[in-house]
C-alpha cells in the first residue's frame, strides 16, 4: 500500500515536552516532519544506546557542542538517566527546546516527569483520527485492523498486526523485565480480551487466568503503562441515581484488540463485533479530546438498575452522551437510556451512532451514521459544532 502523506492533528509546541504513545503510532515520524532542524538521539540506535547508558554525561557534552535549538531523544524510557542530564541543561542554560518520547510510561513515573519539575509537559501520539486520512478511511477496514498507522501503511495489514503484540512482549514486557512470567501475561492478555468495552472484574480475570487477583492488577498496570489499554470511569457527577464503581476497560486500538480476542465455534459473532465498534468509537474520542485545546473528560453512564450510556463527554464544551449501536436501524428501546440521562442532566445534547446510511431524528435524539460521525471528528472542532454541521 503507497503510503500517503497525512496531517496529524497534533498540534506543534514551543515548549519542552514529553510525547508519548504506543509503538508504531507515527512518532518519530511526526518529529521528523514538524521538528527537522534538531538534534536527534535515537535510543533505538544500538551503538548510541551503549554509550550513554555507559556514560549519560555524555549528553551534556553532545547538546552544549550543538548549535540546534531543538533537542529530541526518542524512546528515553531507554536510559531514563538522561532525565537527569536534560533537568540540569534545563536549569542551568535553558536555551533549548527539548521534546523527549517514549513507547511507555513506566519507568519514568518513578525518575522521571518529576525530575522536570513542570518544565516539561505530557503530550500524547494517537492511532490515527479518521480526518487525518481523509478519503483514504474505511469504516470496515479500520472495524477489522484498527487505525494504528504502522499497520494502517503496511502491505499485509493481517501480517502485521499479528506480529504487532509480540513485538511488545518481547521488546516491552520481556526485555525490560515488566513482568516475572511472561506466560502468565499473555493468558492474561487473552482473559482480559473478553472485558472489551466491558467493566472490569479482577476478580473475574484472576479466576479465569488461575493467576492471583493481586498480579492480574499489576498486569492491567503494565498494560496502562505501556500505553496499551485504558480505563474509562463512571460519571458520577452529581448523580440522582445509585450507580455502578467498575471502570470499562478497552485496549487502545479496535485492531489489537481483535488480534487479541480468540474466536471460536461458542463465540457469538454480534458480541465480538459490537465490542469492536464501540472500541473504535472510544479510541477516536479518546484522540479527539486530547487534541482538543478545550478540556474535556470521557465517561461513561451505568446505574445499578442497569440504564448504561456507552459515552458522557463532559467540559468545557458541554456535556454530551453517546450511545453506539452495532446496527443498522435504530428503534425506539435504543434511546431508553439516553432519555434515562437526560432525565437527570436536562442540559445534555444526546446522540445515537448507528450503521445505517442516513441521519435522523427519534424521539427528540439525533441519530447519525456511524462512519459520518467519525470523519467529523476534527479537533478543530467541538462536539456541538460537529453535530450542527
Amino acid at each position: 500500500m503507497q503510503k500517503i502523506v497525512v496531517d496529524r492533528k497534533l498540534s506543534v509546541s514551543e515548549q519542552s515536552f514529553f510525547l508519548f504513545g504506543p509503538r508504531g503510532t507515527g512518532k518519530s515520524t511526526w518529529l521528523m516532519e514538524n521538528y527537522r532542524d534538531s538534534l536527534l538521539f535515537d535510543m533505538l540506535d544500538p551503538l548510541l544506546l551503549r554509550s550513554l547508558t555507559a556514560n549519560p554525561e555524555r549528553l551534556m557534552e553532545l547538546i552544549r557542542a550543538s548549535r540546534k535549538k531543538t533537542i529530541l531523544i526518542d524512546e528515553v524510557q531507554r536510559v531514563p538517566t538522561l532525565l537527569d542530564i536534560v533537568h540540569q541543561y534545563m536549569e542551568r542554560y535553558g536555551d533549548k527546546q527539548f521534546v523527549l518520547t517514549g513507547s511507555s510510561a513506566r519507568k519514568l513515573k518513578r525518575v522521571g516527569v518529576n525530575l522536570l519539575a513542570g518544565r516539561a509537559i505530557v503530550r500524547r501520539l494517537y492511532p490515527f483520527l479518521p480526518c487525518e486520512i481523509s478519503e483514504q478511511f474505511s469504516l470496515e477496514e479500520a472495524l477489522e485492523f484498527g487505525l494504528v498507522p504502522l499497520i494502517w501503511f503496511s502491505s499485509n495489514r493481517r501480517e502485521t498486526l499479528n506480529a504487532y503484540l509480540g513485538v511488545y512482549l518481547k521488546e516491552e514486557v520481556q526485555n525490560e523485565g515488566l513482568v516475572r512470567r511472561l506466560d502468565s501475561f499473555s493468558r492474561f492478555l487473552t482473559a482480559v480480551s473478553f472485558s472489551q468495552a466491558s467493566l472490569l472484574n479482577l476478580a473475574e480475570v484472576s479466576r479465569e487466568c488461575e493467576v492471583e487477583r493481586k498480579t492480574i492488577a499489576g498486569f492491567v498496570e503494565v498494560l496502562e503503562d505501556l500505553l496499551l489499554a485504558e480505563q474509562v470511569p463512571v460519571f458520577s457527577k452529581k448523580s440522582k441515581r445509585k450507580l455502578i464503581k467498575h471502570s470499562k476497560f478497552y485496549f487502545f486500538d479496535v485492531g489489537v484488540y481483535r488480534s487479541i480476542r480468540p474466536t471460536g465455534p461458542l463465540d457469538r459473532p454480534e458480541e465480538i463485533h459490537g465490542a469492536a465498534t464501540e472500541t473504535l468509537v472510544f479510541q477516536c474520542l479518546h484522540a479527539y479530546l486530547a487534541y482538543r485545546s478545550t478540556k474535556n473528560e470521557l465517561y461513561f453512564w451505568r446505574t445499578q438498575s442497569g440504564n448504561e450510556v456507552d459515552f458522557i463527554v463532559y467540559g468545557d464544551d458541554g456535556l454530551f452522551a453517546i450511545e453506539v449501536k452495532n446496527a443498522r436501524q435504530v428503534h425506539k428501546k435504543d434511546l431508553r437510556s439516553l432519555h434515562s440521562f437526560q432525565e437527570d442532566f436536562p442540559l445534555t445534547q444526546s446522540l445515537l451512532l448507528f450503521r445505517g446510511p442516513t441521519p435522523l431524528v427519534m424521539n427528540g435524539i439525533l441519530c447519525l451514521p456511524l462512519s459520518d460521525f467519525l470523519k467529523r471528528l476534527d479537533p478543530d472542532l467541538s462536539l456541538r459544532e460537529i453535530l450542527t454541521h
